[in-house]
């Protein structure tokens, strides 16, 4: 059973990356007749591809889906704070990637240590989410589940796990760099940050839908819910430093 959802689980991974790999072709055909020829009726041509290939980068392993899932349940997010945390997880994500390019900032000379890589921006937003965890658990241990901070916890959180810049939003923009239309680059970008920003609102709204369903079952079973939203919300904050922790640790 174990090894046919394995896999099931790897031949849609490597669709994801066939699906990948062939708009990519596909983008960079379209960047050089829009190198040539100026018609931005090309670009709105590959709006549909553009998000479909946001959506297909997004469902492949990383872009912190899992510590969303963990954050946006443990943190006691509604729909609308869930979501909005996955607006700026993916916005961060996209825009790193296009500041990096389009600024040429000395640190993409020294933190790109690998293709596609952004070792030191892995590293700091790695170091910041362990932060972010810290200050989970220490508002689990001081005031419950402190709801009145929520909006700045999110924010934090977003903008932290975001920070690993989008590899393939680095390439396009690079390759739209090179041809003179960088302007390609960044309409690619919106429409690869609107795929990406699709998948992780389903994960955003799948956590706070797991989560609401579980309260409601515990609370039939318990007479109140204070010391469970605690309970997660610490939990949350020290599964997060541990994530934290393990990714630093693989570094050195």
């Amino acid at each position: 059973m174990m090894a046919n959802l394995d896999a099931f689980f790897f031949a849609v991974w490597a669709w994801l990356v066939s699906v990948q790999r062939e708009i990519y072709g596909d983008i960079a055909t379209m960047l050089r007749a829009f190198a040539a020829t100026g018609d931005w009726s090309l670009l709105v041509a590959f709006v549909p591809w553009g998000v479909a290939f946001g959506a297909a980068h997004a469902l492949t392993p990383g872009h912190s889906k899992m510590v969303l899932a963990m954050f946006v349940a443990g943190s006691g997010a509604g729909f609308a704070s869930g979501l909005r945390t996955a607006g700026i997880l993916a916005s961060t994500h996209i825009l790193m990637s296009v500041l990096i390019v389009l600024l040429g900032l000395p640190l993409a000379s020294m933190a790109l240590g690998e293709v596609g890589r952004a070792v030191f921006l892995e590293t700091l937003s790695r170091s910041l989410l362990g932060l972010v965890g810290l200050w989970l658990l220490i508002s689990a241990l001081r005031s419950g589940n402190g709801d009145g901070h929520g909006h700045g916890r999110g924010v934090a959180f977003g903008v932290t796990a975001g920070l690993i810049p989008c590899p393939l939003t680095l390439l396009v923009m690079t390759f739209a760099v090179a041809h003179g239309v960088p302007e390609a680059g960044v309409a690619f970008a919106a429409m690869m940050l609107i795929g990406v920003g699709l998948v992780l609102a389903a994960v955003a709204g799948g956590a706070v839908l797991t989560r609401t369903g579980l309260g409601t079952i515990m609370g039939r079973l318990l007479p109140g819910l204070t010391l469970i939203s605690r309970v997660a919300l610490g939990l949350t904050g020290i599964a997060l430093v541990v994530v934290a922790v393990l990714a630093l640790l693989e570094k050195f």
